[in-house]
């Protein structure tokens, strides 16, 4: 299991959504047009998300191991990410929301305002693997659950919750490293070899996709061409109104000004 990398089911459920999607024309590529779908974007975005964190927990110390992508239910289902240290046994859930207002008082937690179940399904998830280790190490410490959010624009946590931490991506390496020592390397060692054995999770529900990161790559790069595109439009029509204003001359600039400030002027 130590193959699987950061984000991986993810991508490799975008790439199924994204294989029975036409083609853009020659205009819509011209134009910028997005080559995702609308229900699409929510995998891509969880997608850079969780390569983020992935990219983060490798920088751990030597004696952490990450492991990623891990199937834990009959529907395709996966945990983000499983972190093992001295400090314990972490279940990573990521979550993208750049830009973003996150709001946690207990087990409720907003987004932008609107109410999601981040909590509840961190515990579930933290529960499960739990079960799952002790089958064969009945002596473990419960799984802490983690909610890492990926950039948001302003996290606060009026109340703690119980049992899930709430950090930014920003701050997970930093937390995880201050934890106290409730393993030790034998332990860590013995724990590693479970994780990393495919019997201690459930099959996984679709067979592996082949060239998964390179057709990830290619998509991700037509993706961010088409964001570019879109922004050079835009600095074009911005361009283009400033030079009309300009022609049409102090009276007539006065005029479209004003109609476009609704008046003020």
């Amino acid at each position: 299991m130590r193959q699987q990398f950061a984000a991986q089911a993810v991508i490799e459920e975008l790439l199924r959504q994204h294989a029975d999607t036409p083609p853009r024309s020659t205009f819509a590529r011209f134009c910028g047009n997005s080559p995702l779908r609308s229900d699409s974007v929510s995998w891509y975005l969880g997608a850079k998300g969780e390569i983020v964190v992935g990219q983060i927990l490798a920088t751990l110390p030597l004696e952490w191991s990450s492991f990623h992508a891990l199937p834990i239910g009959k529907k395709g289902a996966d945990i983000d990410h499983i972190v093992i240290g001295p400090g314990g046994i972490f279940t990573i859930n990521t979550k993208h929301h750049a830009g973003k207002t996150v709001w946690v008082a207990g087990r409720g937690l907003m987004v932008s305002g609107q109410k999601q179940p981040y909590i509840r399904n961190a515990e579930y998830e933290a529960g499960r693997v739990t079960k799952l280790l002790r089958e064969q190490m009945p002596l473990l410490p419960a799984a802490q659950p983690v909610l890492a959010l990926v950039n948001p624009k302003s996290l606060t946590v009026k109340v703690k919750p119980e049992q899930v931490k709430v950090t930014s991506a920003a701050g997970l390496r930093r937390w995880l490293v201050k934890r106290p020592v409730v393993l030790n390397a034998g332990d860590l060692a013995e724990l590693a070899a479970v994780i990393d054995d495919p019997a201690t999770w459930p099959a996984p529900l679709f067979p592996p996709t082949e060239n998964v990161l390179a057709r990830f790559n290619a998509l991700d790069a037509e993706v961010l061409a088409a964001r570019t595109r879109r922004t050079q439009w835009r600095a074009f029509g911005f361009v283009a109104s400033v030079a009309a204003l300009l022609v049409a001359g102090p009276p007539m600039s006065a005029a479209i000004v004003s109609i476009l400030m609704g008046g003020v002027l």
